[in-house]
């Protein structure tokens, strides 16, 4: 078993000023946005089924932030946080989710299917477990045209019941693809704990290293961390070392599809005492108090930046509602 606790200072030592406030302001913009976000989405103008990835910012951020430019990503139905750790256009999120032509999905695609392939987000689906293959086939090209890059795929705990994590494991063990799998373990199904879908004390990377794939469980919200974790993984991917699976434990604040927090609206499966535990480990906060504690910056510089985010968010909704609506006489268009 790996130990995934971690002390997020001690992440951050070594660390270049820069990069540290970088991927600080990262995670700041992602909470802030999502926070936005779901407070808009509560007025019901946005009519796509939203899924909110709030607390699970540095998993996104962390591993992003190591990648290169022309490096693919895939990802899942809560796909917002790696759509923009990844350059992702704010805008053209926003109009997406207002279902307005200038979205990045021309408004086709709503909340769960996002792209942005100039910076190397490729796709979100919302079928569990489907990006984890598609990410090996874009490995699998990589390898084959010779070009040193490589795919990433993240996707929830619950994917790793499917059939196809399992057979694409195999494949790109075999096949030495460079590809790394990011697990984004959350705790939950919906509204399954994983003691009711898995049995007890399993581990999920030893399962990964019986297809003699390298794994690593780690604190999924110290973003200096896994951003530690993701450099180490992905220069062994570079190196033709064969794949990776990175787990990251975290934990999302809102309902599994919807802006409100679960006790709010009397759902039970999981207490409010429960998700107060893991603010407690808010992964923003932590990073915060690093940046502070070390010096590399004020409070009143933080307060500055977070203004400008909002006043960005502010922008692009703005923009996003004043948008044109796709044309009718295209609704049948690029539909498979």
């Amino acid at each position: 078993m790996n130990d995934i606790k971690s002390d997020t200072g001690s992440a951050a030592n070594g660390m270049e000023p820069e990069v540290v406030k970088k991927l600080f302001a990262d995670v700041s913009r992602l909470r802030l946005c999502e926070l936005g976000l779901a407070n808009l989405y509560k007025e019901q103008e946005m009519r796509t089924p939203t899924h909110f990835g709030v607390g699970q910012e540095a998993v996104a951020v962390g591993v992003c932030a190591a990648l290169f430019q022309d490096d693919v990503v895939y990802t899942h139905h809560r796909s917002h946080n790696h759509y923009l750790a990844k350059g992702g256009d704010l805008g053209g999120l926003i109009a997406e989710l207002y279902g307005r032509e200038r979205g990045c999905s021309r408004g086709r695609g709503g909340s769960v299917h996002l792209t942005a392939p100039d910076t190397g987000f490729i796709a979100s689906s919302a079928i569990l477990g489907e990006m984890i293959a598609v990410a090996a086939g874009s490995a699998l090209a990589f390898k084959m045209d010779g070009v040193p890059r490589l795919a990433v795929a993240f996707f929830g705990d619950a994917a790793c019941e499917e059939g196809i994590f399992y057979e694409t494991l195999n494949y790109a063990a075999v096949h030495r693809l460079p590809v790394l799998f990011v697990c984004e373990n959350n705790l939950y199904s919906t509204e399954s704990p994983l003691g009711v879908r898995q049995p007890a004390n399993t581990e999920l990377c030893d399962r990964v290293r019986a297809f003699k794939i390298a794994a690593r469980r780690i604190d999924g919200n110290d973003v200096f961390g896994v951003y530690r974790a993701a450099q180490s993984a992905i220069s062994a991917v570079r190196k033709g070392e064969g794949p990776y699976f990175l787990e990251c434990d975290t934990y999302r604040w809102l309902e599994h599809v919807g802006p409100y927090f679960d006790h709010e609206l009397g759902r039970a499966y999981r207490s409010k005492e429960e998700l107060e535990a893991w603010q407690a480990k808010c992964p923003v906060k932590r990073a915060e108090a690093t940046l502070i504690k070390a010096g590399i910056i004020k409070r009143r510089d933080i307060a500055e930046m977070r203004k400008s985010i909002e006043t960005e968010i502010s922008n692009a909704v703005a923009v996003a509602r004043q948008a044109a609506w796709p044309e009718t006489s295209e609704l049948f268009q690029d539909v498979y």
